[in-house]
Order: C-alpha cells, then sequence, then structure tokens
C-alpha cells in the first residue's frame, strides 16, 4: 500500500472515530478498553494525533513523549480531536517524501512509516469508540487488515518489548480465511517472536477467521475468530501481546 492511501484511510477513520463518539457521548463507557470513557480515548487519540504530526512537521529526530491531555471535555473536546486530526491528515499530505524524523518501526521512509501507524492507530480506536455508540461497525477493507496484522506481527513484536515469550518452542500461525495470501508464521521462544509470511513448517496452533476479525483479535478488540491445535499458544498470545 502506498502512503496516499494510508493517509486517506487516516482520513476516513479519524471523521468515524469522531462522529461515533460525538453520538456516545464523553461519558459513555468503551467496552473495548474497560477502563475508559470515551472521552478518554478522545484524549488519547488526539494527544496521539498531535505528537505524530510533531515529528513529521518539524522534522523532530529523536524520541518525545507527547503533550498531556487537554483541559476540555464535551463538544470542545470533540472539536480539539477533529482539529488535531485535520492537522495530521493535512501535515501527513503536505511532507515531503524524503522528510527525515524519528520513527520506531522498519519502513520505506519516515512518512510512509507515521501514514501507516497512524491510520492502524486510529482505525482501532475507531473501533473502539464505535462500540462505545453501540450497532454495527463500519466495515474495515481486506488489503488495510492484513496490512496491519503484518505490521503487528512483523514490527511490534518483532521488537524486544514484545512480551510474548514461550520457554520451549511454539509456532503459531495466522491465516485469513477470505484473503489470498494473508497467512503468517508466528516462531515463539525466549527471544522476540519471529513472523514470516506464509505457510511453511508445522504449527503447534493455527488462528483463522475472516482477515478484518483477525485484525481487531489480534489487537484484542474481538475474540480469537477459530483457534485449532494446542489452544494453549493462542492463550499465550492473547494473555502477552498487549503493546506497551
Amino acid at each position: 500500500m502506498e502512503t496516499a492511501e494510508f493517509v486517506r484511510f487516516l482520513d476516513r477513520e479519524g471523521l468515524l472515530l469522531a462522529a461515533a463518539a460525538e453520538k456516545a457521548g464523553v461519558d459513555a463507557k468503551v467496552p473495548t478498553c474497560p477502563d475508559w470513557q470515551v472521552r478518554d480515548l478522545v484524549r488519547h487519540t488526539g494527544m496521539v494525533h498531535r505528537w505524530a504530526a510533531s515529528f513529521v512537521a518539524d522534522g523532530r529526530t529523536s524520541a518525545q513523549p507527547p503533550e498531556g491531555p487537554p483541559d476540555l471535555d464535551g463538544a470542545d473536546l470533540l472539536a480539539w480531536f477533529r482539529e488535531g486530526h485535520r492537522h495530521l491528515v493535512d501535515t501527513l499530505s503536505c511532507a515531503s517524501p524524503d522528510v527525515r524524523c524519528f520513527h520506531f518501526l522498519p519502513a520505506p521512509s519516515p512518512l510512509a512509516f507515521w501514514a501507516r501507524r497512524q491510520a492502524h492507530e486510529t482505525a482501532v480506536h475507531r473501533f473502539d469508540a464505535e462500540a462505545a455508540r453501540g450497532g454495527t461497525p463500519s466495515e474495515i477493507d481486506t488489503r488495510f487488515a492484513a496490512n496491519g496484522i503484518d505490521e503487528l506481527l512483523c514490527g511490534f513484536h518483532a521488537r524486544p518489548k514484545s512480551r510474548v515469550r514461550s520457554a520451549e518452542p511454539r509456532v503459531l500461525r495466522v491465516r485469513a480465511t477470505d484473503t489470498d495470501d494473508a497467512v503468517w508464521t508466528v516462531r515463539l521462544s525466549q527471544e522476540p517472536p519471529v513472523t514470516e509470511r506464509g505457510d511453511a513448517g508445522r504449527a503447534d496452533c493455527e488462528i483463522t477467521g475472516p482477515v478484518a476479525r483477525l485484525y481487531l483479535s489480534l489487537w484484542n478488540r474481538l475474540p480469537l475468530p477459530s483457534v485449532t491445535g494446542d489452544a494453549s499458544v493462542a492463550a499465550l498470545w492473547r494473555e502477552n501481546s498487549a503493546i506497551v
């Protein structure tokens, strides 16, 4: 997927998030994030949007924490979120393709990284907002979902920070049932997981389902769709894979 595509997804997902949050109300509980109300979700995502935009807009080359949450609530908080989302979309749309700035996962360029990361960040939190609102959630594009699984498995969980470790070597397979070639083999050990595309070799456990369902399940927003083989491997993933 190209950077411009990720920016379009980011634009769409942020608008949907804001609309769902407004309809749910800032006091509503977020069932997919039990410790949060909608105001917490909006503050978090809005802070992340401004944090991401600052690296690209200012060419910042070192890590820095996001600014704290605003002292806003209700309609003012939603307006603040929409303003920050629009600023991020515009920043990514107008940035030079060769902009140099901090990023924390492998990517073709810093701009490609931030567009992809913020599109997926916003899509997952859009689902959270729609869960708080109730009703049928918006669909997730299959290519976009497969890309997000790639980012999670091959990016986030390749880092030393990943807590998914196994005392004995185990192999977990993730297979989409509705998308050609959307299959991943995750090798677990006492080291960070190693993921490759494809289904070569034996797996101890396999998680299968529609790719959009897998995407949300692996981000711990939905139950795992179907598990075959050694269920303890899937449980190990589920219990330790939250991104910190």
